[in-house]
């Protein structure tokens, strides 16, 4: 199952959880016992966010981009079901990174450049699942969540001087886990701070003479900490 079929098939998953609390808050109106957050309303809300990430292969984008981090921008689209169910939240996620550096030469841990400048530019896309605690006493503002999911990360790495086979653009799958706490500042609108660990294996330092190579780094994700701002309930 490819990409796009695997996120369709993630949504269609969640909206028809999302149509069985009809017959149960029915069920309830006659007399019988009614599923878990019955009555409760099922919201889709759309998010932005911005997020730095210290890369797991800290030292080959150190050596390439000058620094073992790097800042993200994303956004995407969530479906809150009602508390009780398990996950009780879907959402999907397209980010963005992208840093100009420069090829380097390294030989045994020292690292030369080559004056050769290259733009790095990495793309996923993640399905995510989890669980949003329900709001208690004096703290109904605050809403602690975990999940995790699976990624497509598009990788490309290109220079005008590349010679034939040297520019890279490549898909890697990878999957993550995350936590956080959701702020309602209204009705319709929220702000929250989020950490996700993600591994994409097998991406990176493939390539004899790369950077990645040389410093036996192949893993694309890192660990990362965001601010999303939410629209909608």
């Amino acid at each position: 199952m490819n990409a796009t079929n695997l996120i369709r098939y993630t949504l269609a998953c969640a909206l028809a959880c999302a149509g069985s609390i009809v017959p149960a808050t029915v069920s309830a109106q006659q007399g019988q016992p009614a599923r878990p957050g019955a009555g409760e309303q099922v919201s889709v809300r759309g998010f932005g966010d911005f997020a730095i990430t210290r890369f797991a292969a800290a030292d080959t984008f150190n050596a390439t981009l000058g620094s073992a981090s790097g800042t993200w921008f994303g956004g995407g689209l969530e479906v809150i079901l009602p508390h009780g169910w398990l996950p009780n939240f879907f959402h999907i996620r397209v980010s963005h990174f992208a840093k100009s550096g420069e090829r380097v030469f390294v030989d045994d841990g020292d690292v030369f450049p080559l004056g050769i400048d290259m733009d790095v530019a990495i793309t996923p896309v993640e399905v995510s699942a989890g669980y949003r605690f329900p709001p208690r006493g004096r703290q109904r503002n605050w809403i602690p969540y975990v999940g995790g999911g699976i990624g497509w990360h598009r990788y490309s790495e290109t220079s005008e001087l590349a010679e034939p086979g040297e520019d890279v653009s490549e898909t890697f799958t990878g999957f993550h886990a995350l936590g956080g706490v959701e702020y309602r500042l209204g009705r319709w609108y929220g702000v929250a701070g989020e950490a996700q660990w993600t591994s994409v294996p097998d991406a990176i330092g493939e390539v004899p003479g790369s950077a990645g190579n040389a410093f036996d780094e192949s893993n694309l994700g890192g660990i990362g900490f965001r601010v999303r701002f939410v629209i909608g309930r």
